[in-house]
């Protein structure tokens, strides 16, 4: 089964639609140049009503400050979404204990090569690289050109992000063969906020089950 992660969540009923709809992770977003930014203590409240769901906190270029306000929250994986260095990854892993996941923007084949050099990783995401003088990493709604990645073998587990909406992660799903997806701006109508009903239709379309009532 596919497993998918809702990234950028900030409305405690919306975390707990997107956890009984069946997410796996539930993504809280750390970086304040973002829309879906939250605070720590927005996210301590969000985080009990998880359910079943597991939480991520996405960060980019975090200090040992903010990281370890972060872990102590109790969130069993960190994500990396900024210009972190493979010793930098390391060495979070080492100062937390928790999963740590980068994330890698790719535009073109050549850029999977970067991903080969962070042995001590736990996970990756393959997005979309940022455009240009972007102010953050991640949820600007592009996809890349999936078949970069025809033959490629991913060094660690993995999820598929950029641009994904429920229209297009079923056929992004059978051209890569990834074994789970990432969205954010995806499930949104109005920018930062999500939508249930694209939540919903994700979700079942990842799953292979969009038929269900």
């Amino acid at each position: 089964m596919v497993t998918v992660k809702i990234c950028g969540l900030r409305d405690p009923d919306m975390v707990a639609f997107a956890a009984r709809e069946g997410a796996d992770w539930i993504g809280f977003n750390f970086v304040p140049q973002s829309p879906r930014y939250v605070t720590p203590e927005a996210a301590a409240t969000l985080m009990l009503r998880l359910g079943k769901a597991v939480p991520v906190a996405l960060m980019a270029d975090p200090d040992d400050a903010l990281v370890m306000q972060i872990a102590r929250l109790g969130f069993p994986v960190l994500q990396l979404h900024g210009q972190e260095t493979p010793e930098r990854a390391k060495e979070i892993k080492s100062l937390t204990g928790r999963d740590i996941w980068k994330a890698f923007g790719v535009r073109e084949r050549s850029d999977l090569g970067q991903i080969g050099t962070f042995p001590d990783i736990d996970g990756l995401l393959v997005d979309a690289k940022a455009p240009d003088g972007a102010a953050f990493g991640g949820g600007h709604g592009q996809a890349f050109d999936w078949s970069i990645l025809k033959g490629w073998s991913a060094p660690k587990p993995w999820l598929l992000a950029g641009g994904l909406t429920p229209d297009n992660v079923a056929e992004a799903l059978r051209q890569t063969g990834a074994p789970g997806v990432d969205v954010s701006s995806g499930v949104e109508r109005i920018r930062g906020l999500k939508d249930r009903e694209l939540v919903r239709a994700f979700i079942r379309a990842a799953k292979g089950r969009p038929d269900q009532p």
